[in-house]
């Protein structure tokens, strides 16, 4: 939905820029994206970024011009150990200094559940809701949380699984350095299997738990170690973050950033929404966690 992908004659995309998801102007933006490329690119899992569009008249938001990836959607659960690889191999790469991703998770969770109250939703979810936002007030942010390199729109929907078996994370616009256990949430909850039509899945606990001991076995020890104990309270607090960022989509993002967007992959995203915001739906996916 934030953009737009061209093929080139060269071989390579043009990955074409319609707007910022974590609130960035057209410049900085287009320059965070190049350095996660770049950054992302030793793990051997992520396109190699090949160059730049700036933005102008006629491409407001820029493009990254990045190496295509012959690849097919994903086919779960067949392909969660591939998946796992991947994420393995990106956060096995340097980190930079960042905030504690735990207060950072809550922050972003508090700036967006205002949208709560303003997306119609029914007494039942409502209750729901407000139940994780008084546990997120009350979370430990100790012990201090691994900080890696990580992907943080990591839902199956963004890779790409090569002629090998090879998994590929595609989108990296929201990478960053934080907290290696809310990607693995990210790839595994119920909002993320079902998010992408052609990676439709609902996931057994057995396939998850397989999917998080893969990640264990190809990660850094020492990454794996200081990660496990967040493994439980990052799911219930990406799933709150996903939540929360889907109430600001049903209040405000159909209308402002629906601007060339397939109607049937907006027709797509509400149904999902919907569904993710049915009290049953909402039972059972607390009922998981």
């Amino acid at each position: 939905m934030a953009h737009a992908h061209f093929r080139l004659p060269s071989g390579a995309l043009a990955r074409g820029l319609r707007w910022s998801q974590i609130g960035l102007d057209a410049s900085a933006n287009l320059a965070h994206q190049a350095t996660a490329f770049t950054r992302a690119a030793p793990s051997g899992h992520t396109p190699n970024l090949l160059g730049t569009l700036e933005p102008g008249p006629d491409l407001p938001m820029g493009a990254l011009l990045v190496e295509e990836i012959n690849g097919r959607p994903p086919r779960l659960s067949q392909d969660f150990p591939a998946i796992a690889i991947a994420l393995a191999a990106i956060h096995a790469l340097p980190s930079e200094p960042a905030p504690n991703p735990i207060t950072s998770t809550v922050q972003v969770i508090e700036r967006q559940a205002p949208y709560f109250a303003k997306a119609n939703l029914s007494p039942e979810t409502l209750a729901h809701l407000e139940a994780e936002l008084e546990w997120v007030r009350i979370l430990p942010t100790t012990p201090a949380p691994p900080i890696t390199l990580v992907g943080t729109d990591t839902h199956p929907g963004n890779f790409l699984i090569d002629t090998e078996g090879k998994a590929w994370f595609v989108d990296l616009e929201k990478a960053t350095d934080g907290l290696p256990a809310i990607d693995l949430a990210h790839a595994t909850l119920y909002t993320s299997t079902t998010w992408d039509p052609d990676v439709a899945a609902v996931l057994s606990p057995a396939e998850t738990a397989s999917f998080y001991e893969t990640w264990s076995q190809n990660a850094p020890p020492a990454v794996v170690e200081s990660t496990r104990p967040w493994f439980t309270p990052a799911r219930r607090l990406t799933w709150l973050r996903t939540l929360s960022w889907m109430a600001r989509w049903k209040v405000e993002g159909s209308t402002t950033h629906s601007a060339g967007v397939d109607p049937r992959t907006l027709t797509h995203v509400q149904a999902r929404i919907a569904d993710f915001f049915d009290p049953d739906t909402i039972a059972r996916v607390r009922a998981t966690l």
